[in-house]
């Protein structure tokens, strides 16, 4: 995979990229990227990104000229379409399966935005994705984008040093994860459940479903209205209601 990130602040990436896995993974080449500072494609000579919205109001938009032009020229050196992806709080709400979607992708771009906004025609024209990673307002599109890169990296083949681990992971099987234990099995009087230390496999299994179904539903009865429950789940949460 092949990322290209479009910002004005290039140095906000350096340590999140050349650290923990994400470093790692760029050593096992599983991924590369770039950053490109799109001040450096306005046609303005006083390399101006942004202006004034048409029709009066607060703060400054970001022209597209610039944006364009950067986006075509890193576009032109992929043999295949990028997925472009534009930060911005007015997105569709980034999730655990748009990471395994992204994670498919040849080359991505990301388009980190400051200021006011956009011009529109960015929008309309020129990006495949609008995400945001929540309902809250961030100085710009960079810290959106160090956490998308991050989500989507560690699904690359080769990247996590056990392949199941992504899959165990909150959210990747509809519901939140269950609860992990390690040693000592007695930590100040409080004990690791039984079930874990009895090396049946099956029990264990079933005691992680079942852990993992009571924590969303105690915390996350949403994602429950998606997932397709089994009877068994179906009695489990029936007594969780019945215990409340």
């Amino acid at each position: 995979m092949h990322i290209d990130i479009l910002t004005l602040f290039p140095e906000m990436f350096d340590g999140v990229m050349r650290s923990s896995i994400l470093r790692k993974a760029q050593e096992a080449a599983a991924f590369n990227y770039q950053t490109i500072d799109f001040r450096e494609y306005t046609a303005n000579k006083h390399y101006k990104v942004d202006d004034t919205p048409y029709g009066g109001g607060a703060g400054m938009v970001l022209m597209p000229q610039p944006i364009f032009d950067a986006v075509e020229d890193v576009a032109k050196k992929s043999d295949k379409k990028p997925r472009i992806v534009l930060l911005c709080p007015q997105g569709e709400t980034y999730t655990q399966q748009k990471a395994e979607e992204f994670a498919r992708e040849e080359h991505l771009v990301f388009i980190c935005g400051h200021y006011e906004g956009y011009d529109e025609r960015i929008r309309q024209e020129l990006v495949t994705d609008e995400i945001s990673i929540g309902d809250y307002v961030l100085t710009g599109g960079e810290l959106g984008a160090m956490v998308i890169i991050d989500s989507v990296v560690r699904l690359l083949p080769g990247v996590l040093g056990n392949e199941a681990s992504a899959s165990q992971d909150s959210f990747s099987n509809g519901l939140l994860e269950h609860p992990h234990y390690t040693r000592p099995a007695n930590f100040r009087g409080m004990e690791v459940p039984s079930v874990l230390l009895s090396g049946h496999h099956k029990n264990i299994d079933d005691w992680r479903k079942k852990q993992s179904i009571q924590r969303t539903f105690e915390r996350r009865k949403d994602l429950l209205e998606k997932y397709p429950l089994s009877d068994q789940e179906k009695d489990w949460i029936k007594d969780f209601e019945d215990d409340k």
